[in-house]
């Protein structure tokens, strides 16, 4: 007996030893729950955690060979699809996020056709309507992920998306009981576009941190990178699909109705607000296990608005990460501006054709998530940081030299989606993993606020940086950036980890 005993210690420091060494080599991430991270960083004074079992986590491997197997066996797409809960949630994604692109192409029509004048620029139309979508974002990003942590997240995510198809459905009525009638200089239905628009807008900040706080509730968290591929990929493709195909889709729609004969001018709103609605009815099917009696908590909004900053400040990882993300989307506004002006130069494209090249980082994200999703395991989430952000750095530099030609400028695009991907999905599923269920409300929604700025900040200073120093300039100065980000995070890991 005591020589069994004596071999099954040996095989547990056997295996203890082995997967240090392959945790030291990044082929793995750390392998303690958000919960124990909780335990050592709160100092015992019980502000995060509150969880005081000890029982082991269930993802612990029990040997190095089992381990393995289940990596191998067990990686990829394919255990992501078997999740009948998250399909439910991916379906409810993109109803949804269709909704939100075609929702701006609606709203676009709507001034085109009712409030623009034959003379008139619409860009003042327009902008408006981009403000008032813009505003609820910066304004309730972070107070909307607090609420989500109070709140059943199956409710927000069904409410918000009903809600919303409820207002986009409303709006034929209303402009018919506004027809004619001005507010000030303005007419009184272009107001309450403007209002809907906000309402929208608002509803969509709740389900936004509602719907990255679900995720690592239904997937196992070897699985959290394959999902978020997933995620990430539908998303791009709603970019793509839904400013390319959103005005024919709309006017099908209307020629629909107009062809049964009824006189009602709805089709556009039907298909909008209709995918709101099967969003939400979707999502109706959903079955999320929360462990927190949401009723008998309920501190001031700044309180919690202070914890989530507070477990920013303490857990570098999660910080890193999301300084990170902050970056990259820097960038991409940064792009979205520029795009113009480099349609511009390239002699066989016009500036209006900007979307070419817009539509090709999306096409170079799809890529890289795919990708991710089957080999992103390899390595660990800040090799993959480091790896994506040298990538986009390259590529920035490569269209300073060479964005003045059409298929240098979609190649570089491309390759620079792809290296947004291998950057932007590890440190989404980062702040996912090592986040407790109790803070990632407060976490998504600070990180969506953060976003939100980083979004509107490059939007009006790439502009005037390119007009000044030249659009070359700006491409290495965005290149910098990206590089020193990466860098960064991928020291400040690895320094931890060693300690």
């Amino acid at each position: 007996m005591r020589s069994l005993n004596s071999e099954k210690q040996s095989a547990l420091n056997t295996s203890k030893s082995t997967l240090k060494k392959e945790a030291k080599n990044g082929y793995l991430e750390p392998s303690f729950t958000p919960e124990e991270s909780l335990k050592s960083k709160n100092n015992g004074n019980g502000n995060y955690g509150k969880q005081t079992d000890q029982t082991p986590p269930n993802n612990a491997p029990s040997s190095p060979s089992n381990m393995q197997l289940e990596e191998e066996e067990e990686r990829g797409f394919l255990p992501v699809f078997r999740n009948q809960n998250f399909l439910v949630l991916w379906s409810g994604q993109v109803f949804s996020q269709l909704a939100d692109k075609v929702y701006l192409v609606l709203m676009i029509a709507l001034i085109s056709t009712r409030f623009q004048q034959p003379d008139q620029s619409i860009s003042g139309w327009v902008s408006a309507v981009m403000i008032a979508f813009t505003i609820p974002a910066v304004l309730f990003g972070a107070g909307a992920g607090v609420y989500v942590d109070r709140w059943p997240k199956k409710i927000v995510l069904v409410l918000t998306n009903l809600l919303r198809g409820g207002f986009v459905l409303a709006v034929p009525l209303i402009l018919w009981f506004s027809d004619g009638i001005s507010l000030g200089s303005l007419p009184l239905g272009f107001c309450l576009l403007l209002t809907i628009t906000f309402l929208v807008s608002t509803l969509t900040q709740f389900f936004a941190p509602a719907e990255q706080t679900v995720i690592p509730l239904i997937v196992e968290r070897n699985h959290l990178l394959s999902a978020n591929s997933l995620y990430t990929t539908t998303m791009m493709a709603s970019v793509i699909i839904g400013f390319a195909v959103g005005e024919p889709l709309l006017a099908i729609a209307d020629k629909f109705f107009e062809n049964m004969g009824w006189g009602l001018d709805i089709g556009k709103e039907l298909i909008v607000g209709g995918a709101y609605a099967i969003a939400g009815l979707l999502l109706l099917g959903i079955k999320v296990k929360e462990k927190r009696n949401f009723q008998a908590e309920s501190p001031h909004i700044l309180d919690d608005l202070r914890e989530g900053i507070q477990y920013l400040n303490d857990h570098h990882k999660v910080r890193n990460a999301l300084i990170q993300l902050i970056i990259l989307f820097s960038i991409f506004a940064a792009l979205a501006v520029l795009a113009v002006r480099l349609a511009e130069i390239i002699p066989s494209l016009k500036s209006s054709q900007f979307g070419f090249l817009l539509a090709a980082a999306g096409v170079g994200m799809g890529i890289g998530a795919a990708l991710l999703g089957q080999l992103g395991h390899r390595l660990s989430h800040s090799q993959l940081a480091l790896v994506g952000s040298i990538g986009l750095a390259s590529c920035l530099m490569g269209l300073a030299l060479f964005g003045q030609q059409l298929v240098s400028a979609l190649i570089l695009i491309i390759v620079l989606g792809l290296c947004a991907a291998v950057v932007g999905i590890p440190m989404q599923t980062t702040i996912q993993a090592e986040t407790p269920e109790q803070m990632r409300g407060k976490v998504f929604g600070l990180q969506n606020n953060a976003v939100n700025i980083a979004l509107s900040l490059p939007l009006a200073l790439a502009g005037v940086a390119e007009t000044y120093v030249g659009i070359s300039a700006v491409f290495v100065g965005l290149a910098a950036m990206a590089s020193l980000g990466g860098v960064l995070t991928w020291y400040i890991t690895r320094r931890e980890f060693k300690q």
